[in-house]
């Protein structure tokens, strides 16, 4: 849980601050566990909803989309980067993103969730969810074609 809450607070003090605070909700919330998922799952979504909170506290807001002008974007299941290209350089291009998609695709492509817990999480429609994912890959791929090559292109 340690390592999900620092790859959101990027500080080991904020990290280990998010977690302490994460575990005490849970054991105050323990009542509240069902059994529905694994006691692992139901913590980890406790210790990223704590990180993005502090986050919030601390005035970083995600950009809210228009959903009327974006539409519908349906996923690509066939999204790769290249060959040769190692999962630290993948986690580290995705810091570099803005904000708005930093977030979402960390959920999606490093812990797992689905745009439904996606948009519960973050508190925003499936509909942004999809898009800014969607964005975000387009953005990382972009991003890794130019680490790679030195050129988008």
């Amino acid at each position: 849980m340690y390592y999900v809450a620092l790859r959101f607070m990027k500080d080991t003090m904020e990290a280990e601050d998010a977690m302490q605070e994460a575990f005490i909700k849970a054991f105050d919330k323990l009542h509240q566990f069902n059994g529905e998922v694994s006691f692992g799952a139901w913590l980890k979504r406790i210790v990223i909803n704590k990180c993005l909170d502090r986050l919030k506290a601390r005035k970083m807001e995600l950009v809210a989309i228009n959903e009327q002008v974006l539409g519908t974007v349906e996923d690509q299941e066939d999204w790769q980067v290249e060959d040769g290209i190692g999962i630290e350089e993948v986690k580290k291009e995705i810091e570099n993103l803005p904000e708005k998609y930093k977030y979402p695709l960390m959920l999606y492509l490093i812990e797992g969730y689905d745009h439904e817990e996606i948009s519960e999480i973050l508190d925003i429609s499936q509909v942004a969810s999809r898009t800014l994912v969607h964005r975000g890959k387009k953005k990382l791929q972009d991003e890794l074609k130019t680490l790679r090559n030195g050129t988008g292109y």
